[in-house]
């Protein structure tokens, strides 16, 4: 018996649940495009405590998003995740955000290619067989009429996630099929969190960082 609190912050979407057993209690989410993590988490983490009827000491740990995603996002949902923990005396438990993005495809045969916008024609991505299997590991990459052709030949390739809107024009083979489904949500983290818990596969919590895959870059502003 497990309950957890899962945060889920590497998108726009800012969004948190209660999960017990790997089933989803309460869920709060918004995705109102932008980032508003910062003013919507904590009181979202309240809201889902309060409406699952439990105290922050009911909660058996604290599972986050663990990227790739946004700078910003990510380091805002990793330091609420760790500063409950530090002050519950909770485990901490990370969860790669496109492993999670992808368990919003459900199919029988083919591969699941979750994908979230970078830069420019650029997509953070990783390639999963049907049962969630990872067959090839996440990259930064820029996206052209080659991208994914070794899957695209062998079969259906399905492509979901915000960074499939810069792809539609780009990759149009048959065998690829978009589905609309953009953005990592805290309930497909539910079951994953669990599987996590049962195994004691947890986090340090004074060091864990986010992956955030690429450096964090500043534009410096245009001179007038």
């Amino acid at each position: 018996m497990a309950t957890i609190l899962n945060i889920e912050t590497a998108t726009k979407n800012c969004s948190v649940s209660i999960a017990k057993d790997g089933v989803t209690l309460v869920l709060q989410e918004l995705n109102d495009g932008n980032y508003s993590h910062a003013e919507k988490l904590h009181p979202f983490i309240q809201q889902v405590v309060e409406e699952a009827k439990i105290s922050f000491n009911d909660i058996d740990a604290v599972a986050v998003s663990k990227g790739p995603g946004s700078y910003t996002g990510l380091r805002i949902g990793v330091s609420a995740a760790k500063g409950l923990c530090f002050a519950f005396d909770k485990p901490l438990i990370s969860i790669e955000t496109l492993y999670s993005l992808a368990h919003k495809a459900t199919v029988d045969n083919g591969v699941i290619v979750p994908m979230l916008d970078a830069r420019r024609m650029e997509v953070y991505a990783a390639v999963y067989d049907s049962n969630f299997n990872q067959l090839r590991e996440i990259k930064a990459e820029v996206i052209d009429e080659n991208s994914f052709q070794e899957y695209l030949s062998e079969g259906k390739v399905y492509f979901l996630g915000d960074g499939t809107e810069k792809c539609k024009e780009v990759i149009t083979h048959e065998n690829a099929v978009f589905i609309d489904s953009k953005h990592p949500s805290a309930k497909e983290m539910a079951q994953l969190s669990y599987d996590k818990y049962k195994k004691n596969d947890i986090e340090d919590v004074a060091y864990f960082e986010p992956f955030y895959l690429k450096d964090f870059v500043v534009t410096p502003e245009k001179k007038r």
